[in-house]
C-alpha cells in the first residue's frame, strides 16, 4: 500500500502539491481511520473516552513528530537524490523505529539473552544490509542517467546537509513506531470493551494520525497562503499562459476527478498502517520487529513497482544485479525475523507446557 499510494496523485490535474496532499490527508488521517474503526471496533467512543490520558497524549505527540518526519523526507531527496535519500532515511527509520521501543521499555537486555531474540536482531541487521545494497543500486541507476537528467534529479546535491536532514527525517519518521508502543494501553482498553486482538490497534491509529494531520495541515496551510493556492479547492478552470502564447488561456480543472483521486490515494496510504496494526498483533513476543518488516516491504514493493513502470529500463547488468541482490537480502530478512518470532512462540509454548506438568 505504501508503494502504490502515490500513483492516483499523478492523475490530479492543475492543483498544487500542498492542495492535493492535504485533501488526500483528510481521507488518510481523519475520515478513513474513523470509518474503519467504527465498523471494526465495538464501543469505539467509550474506548477513547476511557483510555489513559497519558497514553492518548504520547500517541498524539509521537504522531505530530512522525508528521514532521514525513515532511522533511522531501528535503532528504532534494539534497541526496531519491535513491541515496530514501535508503538513508528508511535505514535510520528502521533502526530507530525497531530498537528504541524495547530499549525505552527495558526489554532489550532480555531480548539479546535469548536465541530467538538474537535471531530477530540478526534479521534486523540483514534488513539494514538490504537497505544499503538497495541504496547502492539506486545510486548506480542515477549515475547511468544522462547528464542532463542527473542535474535535474539532484541539482542541489549537498552530502553534509543531506546526511543531517536524513538523520532527522529517519528519527522523526520512526515516531510512528513509538506511537504504537505508547498506545498499547489504548489497545488494552479496546479489548476490554469488546474488540478482538486483530482490531485493537485501530483506536491507536486514530490518535497517532490525528497528530500527523496536525503537522501536515499547518504546513500545507502555510504553503496555500504563501503560494496563493486556496482557489484550487473550488476553481473549475485555471488561467494559463507562456512566453510563446502571452494571451492567457483557460484550462479545465476536473474538480470531481481530483477529489476522487485524492480520496483513493489517501485511502491506500491509510491501508499500510491498517494492515501494519493487524500484523503487530500476530508477531508475538517481539512485536517491535514489525517495524523492520514494514521498512523492508516498502523498498521491496517500491522497487518492483519501479520495474513495472520501466524506471530501471536501460541500466547496466551490474546495476540490475545490485537491485536484485537487494531484493533477495530484504526478503531474506523477513524470513529470518519470522523465524526468530517462531522460536519465541515455541519457547513460550514449551514453558507453559512444563508449568502445567
Amino acid at each position: 500500500m505504501s508503494a502504490i499510494f502515490y500513483l492516483p496523485y499523478r492523475k490530479v490535474k492543475h492543483w498544487s502539491w500542498e492542495s492535493y496532499w492535504i485533501v488526500g490527508g483528510v481521507f488518510s488521517w481523519i475520515m478513513v481511520p474513523w470509518i474503519i474503526a467504527f465498523l471494526a471496533v465495538p464501543n469505539l467512543l467509550t474506548t477513547l473516552s476511557n483510555a489513559p490520558a497519558k497514553s492518548l497524549f504520547w500517541s498524539y505527540f509521537f504522531g505530530v513528530l512522525w508528521g514532521v518526519g514525513g515532511l522533511t523526507f522531501g528535503l532528504t531527496v532534494r539534497y541526496l537524490g531519491f535513491a541515496l535519500g530514501t535508503a538513508m532515511a528508511l535505514g535510520y527509520c528502521a533502526v530507530f523505529g525497531t530498537l528504541l521501543p524495547p530499549i525505552f521499555n527495558g526489554e532489550f537486555a532480555g531480548v539479546i539473552k535469548t536465541t530467538s531474540g538474537l535471531v530477530v536482531m540478526g534479521g534486523v541487521a540483514v534488513c539494514l544490509l538490504g537497505i544499503v545494497i538497495s541504496g547502492f543500486a539506486g545510486i548506480a541507476k542515477e549515475r547511468e542517467l544522462p547528464e542532463q537528467e542527473k542535474k535535474a534529479a539532484v541539482k542541489e546535491f549537498n552530502f553534509k546537509k543531506g546526511v543531517w536532514v536524513a538523520t532527522f527525517c529517519g528519527i522523526m519518521s520512526a515516531c510512528m513506531s513509538y506511537g504504537f508502543a505508547a498506545g498499547k494501553p489504548i489497545a488494552e482498553v479496546a479489548v476490554m470493551n469488546g474488540s478482538s486482538d486483530l482490531w485493537k490497534n485501530l483506536p491507536v491509529l486514530i490518535i497517532i494520525l490525528a497528530g500527523g494531520f496536525t503537522t501536515n495541515f499547518i504546513w500545507c496551510l502555510a504553503l496555500n497562503l504563501r503560494n496563493k493556492t486556496f482557489g484550487d479547492y473550488l476553481k473549475r478552470e485555471e488561467r494559463m499562459g507562456s512566453s510563446e502564447n502571452p494571451v492567457p488561456r483557460a484550462a479545465s480543472v476536473p474538480l470531481l476527478a481530483n477529489y476522487l483521486f485524492c480520496a483513493l490515494s489517501g485511502t491506500l496510504w491509510y491501508l499500510q498502517f491498517f494492515f501494519y496494526g493487524m500484523g503487530t498483533t500476530k508477531m508475538g513476543r517481539y512485536d517491535f520487529s514489525s517495524w523492520t518488516l514494514h521498512m523492508a516491504s516498502i523498498i521491496i514493493f517500491g522497487t518492483l513497482l519501479g520495474v513495472f513502470l520501466s524506471e530501471w529500463k536501460g541500466v547496466s547488468g551490474r546495476t540490475h544485479g545490485l537491485m536484485r541482490l537487494g531484493l533477495v537480502v530484504l526478503v531474506s530478512a523477513t524470513v529470518v525475523i519470522g523465524y526468530g518470532n517462531y522460536l519465541a512462540k515455541e519457547s513460550t509454548t514449551t514453558t507453559v507446557s512444563e508449568i502445567r506438568k
